[in-house]
């Protein structure tokens, strides 16, 4: 029982350090940068489950807000108030909610994996985008309408995401029953 604890420890923080690299991995795009920050935290909710992968998210939510830069625009309590922060909330459901699907069985298919990973997707980008646009027309005074908060926080980002999902039940497929026989 302790190694176990132990072993989901330690990946628990390297899920984390992977989500702070995959935030520095980026390209530019306008509104909200395109990172790897997706890729990790999926494979953390698909490698150790919901609650660890979630808490991974966590942590890394918690690293951002108390001051470490750790985040694709920096860090600190005040980013709590950029549009862009509720896509960092919509990691830690869409990991624990992708590793509670994933992991219902001990071998997971790419099928199961595909769809843990789109749900997750779905997720984030449920919660960015209503961050985005509370944010923006109720505290920051510059209302973005419907359309262009689907243009900008949506259509121009997701076809990298889906690649990322894609990639991500590519490894999970290959990954799990390692991190099985751990």
């Amino acid at each position: 029982m302790k190694t176990a604890k132990t072993k989901n420890l330690i990946l628990c923080g390297l899920f984390t350090a992977l989500i702070v690299v995959g935030a520095f991995i980026r390209i530019p795009i306008p509104v909200v940068p395109f990172t790897l920050q997706l890729l990790f935290t999926m494979l953390a909710g698909l490698l150790l489950g919901g609650k660890w992968g979630a808490a991974s998210v966590c942590i890394y939510i918690v690293l951002g807000l108390v001051g470490l830069p750790v985040f694709a625009e920096g860090g600190g309590l005040a980013y709590v108030l950029k549009p862009s922060f509720g896509y960092i909330i919509g990691f830690a459901i869409a990991s624990y909610v992708t590793g509670r699907i994933a992991n219902k069985t001990a071998n997971p298919g790419y099928k199961r994996l595909l769809a843990a990973n789109f749900i997750g997707l779905g997720i984030v980008y449920l919660c960015g985008m209503v961050y985005y646009y509370l944010m923006s027309n109720f505290y920051l005074g510059s209302p973005i309408g419907l359309w262009p908060l689907f243009l900008y926080c949506f259509i121009l980002a997701v076809p990298g995401d889906i690649v990322l999902c894609i990639l991500g039940a590519i490894l999970g497929k290959r990954l799990i029953p390692i991190m099985n026989r751990m």
